[in-house]
C-alpha cells in the first residue's frame, strides 16, 4: 500500500509554551521519491545498443538497497540555528563580498567549518531571523492566491512588524509623561497605528532540491518550515508535525516533474519527572509569595462586615439635567433610610450641586453638572422571623433655577430607588412640580420667582410618616417638567455572599435574598400570596361562631372513630 503524502501547503499548528524557545528542536528528513530522469545513469542504454542483463540486474539491486547520500538527508535543528546552504558558503568564503558585520561573522564561521572537515548538511538549511532571506520574505509574503495582487496599504505595514519593532529605541520617560494620549489624532498617525504591533521571531528550514552535483542555485531552493515564535510564548509551526498523518511532499515544475517528500518532527528533550516537580515547586513558592505581596498591600485594615449585615457603597454622579423651562440649575437631593438601615455618624445624606448654566443639544437645554457624591450604609436584620422583604433606600431631590436677582423657582421634584443589584447603572429620572391655575400665578413666578412647593418632598412618592390605607393627592394639580440623569457605582459587602453552599439549599435570610438579587422573582410573589391567603383564613375562622366550630370538630373526630 502506498504512503500517503501531504501537500506543503497544509495547515500550520499553534502551540504555547512557558519553557525558553532555546530549548526547541526540530527534526527534518528528506526524500526523493522520483528519480531525475526516465532510468539512473548507471542504467543508461550501451554505445553498442544492446544491454547486458546480469548487469542491469546488479545494478537494480544495488539501487533497491541504498539512496546516494544526496538523496535522502536527515538534520535536527535547533532555535535559531544556522545551517549553511552551498550558495552561502560560496558566496562568504569571499571575504570581499561581506559588507555587513553578520556577512563578516558568517565568513569566520565557514572557515572554522572548512578547517573542521566541511558542513555535514547538503540539502537541509536554515534561515535564521536576522537574516536578508526573513525580511525579504516577509516583506513580499501574499495575502490573497492571485497572481495579479497588490499589496495593501495595511499589508505593507503589517510586513513590517517584526522589523519595526526590533530597531524601535526605547522611549525616555519625558515623553511618555508629555504625550500618553493623542487627542486629536490625524490621518496619518491613525494609519501608522492600526497595525498589531506584536513582536515576532521567524526562522525558516529549506531545502536545496536541485540535481545532485549542482547544488547552490537559487531556484531550487524552497521552504519546507517555518517556524514564528512571540513574546507571549506562542510558537507557530507552519506545516505543522508531521505525527500521523504521513509525509508532505513538494513537486519541482519543469519537464523532470521530480517529486520529494519530508517529514517534520518534534526532537526536543522531554523534562524529566523530578525536573518537572522541580519547576512545580518553584512556581508554586512564586505564586504563594506573589499573594503574600498582594495581601501586604491590601493590608490587616480591610473591613468586614458583621454576620447578619449587608454593607451598601455608592459612588454616586449627578450627571446632568434637560428639559426645564429657566436657565441657571442645581439640584438639592437627599437620602432617606427605611427601617433597618443605618449611615456613619460622619456620611452626609444630603448635597446641593452648584448652579450649571444650560446649553442647546438638539431640542433640549442640557445643564450638565458632573457633580460627584457618596452615600454609604448598612442593613441590618434584627428579627430573622420577619417575612417581609426589606425596603431600599430613596434618594429625593428638587430642580431648581436661580435668576439674575438671585430668586430661585422650583422646576421639578423626583425620586430614585438605589439599585438592588451591584454595578454601574445610568438611570434618567422624568420630574414633575406642583402648579396653580390662572395667569396670576405663572406672572409672579416669572416676575417674582415665587411658586408652590412641597413642604415635605418625601410627598413625591408615598412619606415614611403616612400610616394609613390610602393616600389621597385629589385636587393636587402638578405638571410634567424635564429630567435628571445619575450615574450610580454600587458596591454590596456581605458575608452571606461567601455562603454560597448554603444559598444552593435555603434561603434562610433576608440577606440571602440580597444577595440572590432576586426580590421581584415569582417565588417571592408565591410566599406573600400564601401569607395573605393564610391571613385571610385565620381572620375568617375567627369571625365565625364558636358553636359552629366546636360542631365541626365534634364531627371530624366521629369521623376518625372505626
Amino acid at each position: 500500500m502506498a504512503e500517503p503524502l501531504w501537500s506543503a501547503e497544509a495547515g500550520g499548528g499553534v502551540y504555547r509554551s512557558r519553557d525558553p524557545v532555546r530549548n526547541l528542536r526540530l527534526r527534518v528528513c528528506i526524500q526523493r521519491v522520483t528519480a531525475a530522469g526516465p532510468l539512473p545513469p548507471q542504467a543508461a542504454p550501451a554505445p553498442s545498443g544492446g544491454v547486458e542483463l546480469p548487469a542491469l540486474c546488479a545494478r537494480a539491486a544495488h539501487g533497491a538497497a541504498g539512496r546516494p547520500p544526496a538523496e535522502e538527508e536527515r538534520a535536527e535543528v535547533g532555535w535559531q540555528q544556522k545551517l549553511f546552504s552551498q550558495f552561502e558558503v560560496d558566496l562568504y568564503q569571499n571575504e570581499s563580498a561581506c559588507q555587513t558585520p553578520l556577512d563578516r561573522q558568517y565568513h569566520e564561521e565557514i572557515l572554522k567549518l572548512e578547517k573542521a572537515g566541511g558542513r555535514k548538511n547538503h540539502r537541509i538549511f536554515t534561515y535564521t531571523d536576522h537574516d536578508r532571506f526573513t525580511n525579504l520574505e516577509e516583506h513580499c509574503q501574499k495575502v490573497t492566491d492571485s497572481d495579479c495582487e497588490m499589496p495593501s496599504y495595511l499589508a505593507e505595514r503589517m510586513a513590517n512588524v517584526r522589523r519595526r519593532r526590533q530597531d524601535r529605541k526605547p522611549l525616555e520617560a519625558s515623553s511618555l509623561k508629555s504625550k500618553i494620549i493623542t487627542w486629536e489624532p490625524s490621518e496619518e498617525f491613525i494609519k501608522n497605528n492600526h497595525v498589531i504591533n506584536t513582536p515576532v521571531q521567524t526562522m525558516y528550514i529549506m531545502g536545496d532540491l536541485g540535481p545532485y552535483g549542482k547544488l547552490g542555485q537559487r531556484e531550487y531552493e524552497y521552504v519546507l518550515c517555518t517556524i514564528k515564535v512571540d513574546s507571549n510564548g506562542v510558537i507557530t509551526v507552519k506545516p505543522d508535525f508531521t505525527g500521523s498523518k504521513g509525509a508532505y511532499w513538494i513537486e519541482l515544475g519543469g519537464q523532470k516533474r521530480e517529486l520529494w517528500k519530508y517529514t517534520i518532527e518534534n526532537a526536543s528533550v522531554q523534562v524529566q519527572q523530578e525536573e518537572e516537580e522541580r519547576e512545580q515547586r518553584v512556581f508554586r513558592d512564586l505564586y504563594s509569595r506573589h499573594r503574600e505581596y498582594l495581601s501586604s498591600l491590601v493590608g490587616s485594615e480591610f473591613e468586614m462586615t458583621l454576620p447578619g449585615t449587608l454593607r451598601l457603597f455608592v459612588n454616586g454622579e449627578v450627571v446632568s439635567a434637560q428639559g426645564y423651562e429657566y436657565d441657571n440649575l442645581y439640584v438639592h437631593f437627599f437620602l432617606e433610610l427605611p427601617k433597618h438601615w443605618s449611615s456613619p455618624a460622619f456620611q452626609q445624606l444630603s448635597g446641593v450641586t452648584q448652579t450649571c448654566a444650560t446649553k442647546t443639544v438638539g431640542w433640549d437645554n442640557v445643564a450638565y453638572f458632573c457633580y460627584p457624591f457618596t452615600l454609604e450604609m448598612f442593613f441590618t436584620q434584627e428579627d430573622e422571623s420577619e417575612d417581609c422583604l426589606p425596603q431600599w433606600p430613596v434618594l429625593y431631590f428638587e430642580v431648581l433655577s436661580l435668576d439674575f436677582w438671585q430668586r430661585y423657582r422650583v422646576e421639578g421634584y423626583g425620586s430614585l430607588v438605589l439599585p438592588a443589584s451591584p454595578g454601574l447603572h445610568m438611570l434618567t429620572i422624568p420630574t414633575w412640580r406642583p402648579v396653580e391655575l390662572g395667569t396670576v400665578a405663572e406672572m409672579r413666578r416669572f416676575f417674582i420667582g415665587g411658586s408652590p412647593e412641597l413642604e415635605d418632598m418625601t410627598y413625591a412618592r408615598i412619606p415614611t410618616t403616612f400610616k394609613g390605607k390610602h393616600l389621597s393627592r385629589f385636587g393636587f394639580r402638578t405638571e410634567t417638567t424635564g429630567k435628571v440623569t445619575f450615574r450610580l457605582y454600587c458596591l454590596q459587602q456581605s458575608k452571606a455572599f461567601l455562603e454560597t453552599s448554603a444559598l444552593r439549599h435555603r434561603m434562610q435570610s433576608v440577606l440571602d435574598r440580597l444577595g440572590g438579587f432576586s426580590q421581584q422573582s415569582s417565588v417571592y410573589s408565591v410566599l406573600e400570596a400564601f401569607q395573605r391567603a393564610r391571613r385571610r383564613m385565620q381572620e375568617a375562622r375567627e369571625s365565625l361562631p364558636q358553636d359552629l366550630i366546636s360542631t365541626s370538630a365534634s364531627g371530624v373526630q366521629q369521623l376518625q372513630e372505626p
